[in-house]
């Protein structure tokens, strides 16, 4: 399938993606490339740091442990520069996407991170987080009364925070009041797909 963004939507969307060291690299990379090649604007930011600069990433990977590795990824470059968009950015941006990895433990530190989050969900704007994302949303106390996907083990953060935690297969997504979410890479293609539709993208159908 395809989407298009119809005429009457004068400009395609424009996201923001939240970012920091050691996020995941395909939560990262994936979405921020696929969403472009779709005409969508994505402006990749991290607190503290500049367009041009760089984040490093992390490959997250399931190899028979009880838990997953965690391997050094590529580095990430910003295109957007935090502090010149956040407090506007709710207004600014369509919608907002959180990957996952490492970088959301810290990133819900900040408060000028979680106070765009707060934003977003205030304006009823999307949200894409997937993965451990969900700590940023649950840093800006934003789930209470929402059906939540995410890594299985973040479900105790969500069920603390008053959010249902929905167990989903991990090439799945699930969308309830604006939140697109997901547990993990492997969801990429509907997540990124019931995000595109929230944000006006129409699904055609072609040979």
């Amino acid at each position: 399938h395809f989407f298009v963004f119809p005429e009457s939507q004068k400009m395609a969307p424009k996201v923001l993606m939240l970012v920091g060291d050691f996020v995941e690299d395909y939560e990262a990379m994936v979405p921020f490339q696929a969403l472009q090649a779709l005409g969508i604007t994505v402006h990749a930011v991290c607190p503290k740091r500049k367009a041009g600069e760089k984040v490093k990433t992390a490959v997250h990977d399931f190899e028979g442990d009880q838990t997953y590795v965690e391997r050094l990824g590529h580095g990430f470059t910003l295109n957007a520069t935090f502090s010149e968009v956040a407090a506007n950015a709710h207004s600014t941006y369509d919608g907002l996407v959180i990957p996952g990895g490492r970088a959301p433990e810290y990133l819900r530190l900040d408060p000028q991170v979680v106070a765009v989050v707060k934003a977003f969900y205030g304006a009823s704007k999307p949200i894409a987080s997937i993965c451990h994302g969900v700590q940023l949303l649950a840093a800006a106390g934003v789930l209470k009364g929402n059906k939540v996907s995410a890594y299985p083990a973040c479900q105790p953060e969500v069920e603390l925070c008053g959010g249902e935690y929905v167990s989903i297969a991990m090439d799945k997504a699930l969308v309830h009041n604006k939140l697109v979410m997901a547990p993990a890479w492997p969801a990429h293609p509907e997540w990124i797909a019931e995000l595109v539709k929230l944000l006006g993208g129409k699904v055609t159908f072609g040979q």
